[in-house]
């Protein structure tokens, strides 16, 4: 019980530092304007970006915003039905709500635009994000993990019953 407590508490947090870390940044800097934070790993660079990830979908305010709701809800069907049964999934799901929720406030009160300023300086192609950004794709990482060893333990019980079947039939055979 206190993992789940735990997870929504840095759900909160991390809500709460991407809110403030935002506000920092845009009272902070002039829109485009940026520093060294890390040098030679990240840097600041303050933007707007009224995209989706990789600034997909550019100026789609109200679909970003509609395909926040479904992804919402659709991680609140999967913590009700796995999240009370697996900590990772609930730690999961927490971290993909509460990052998805820092997103769409900034959708919602500033005009459509999510602030965006970590920038990996070693690789400059790779977009620049936010706090909510981290915890979604720390969230999402979590979530394959969980699948990926549920497809694993699924696979190894598999292998086990498909073995003592074959163990059974050859000792029947042998009776024969």
């Amino acid at each position: 019980m206190i993992s789940y407590i735990l997870a929504l508490f840095v759900g909160a947090v991390v809500l709460a530092a991407d809110q403030y870390t935002k506000y920092l940044i845009m009272t902070s800097f002039s829109l485009g304007e940026g520093t060294d934070f890390i040098k030679g790993i990240i840097d600041i660079v303050y933007i707007h970006n009224k995209g989706g990830a990789w600034g997909i979908l550019q100026g789609h305010t109200w679909g970003l915003l509609a395909m926040t709701v479904i992804i919402m809800l659709v991680c609140l069907a999967m913590l009700f039905k796995w999240g009370a049964k697996n900590k990772l999934v609930f730690w999961a799901m927490s971290l993909v709500l509460f990052g998805g929720l820092g997103n769409m406030i900034d959708r919602i009160f500033r005009d459509g635009n999510v602030v965006d300023f970590l920038h990996f300086e070693f690789w400059p192609t790779f977009p620049v994000f936010n706090v909510a950004d981290c915890a979604i794709v720390i969230g999402v990482a979590l979530l394959m993990l969980y699948f990926a060893v549920d497809t694993i333990r699924d696979m190894k019980a598999k292998m086990a019953v498909h073995t003592i079947k074959a163990s059974e039939n050859e000792e029947n055979s042998q009776d024969l």
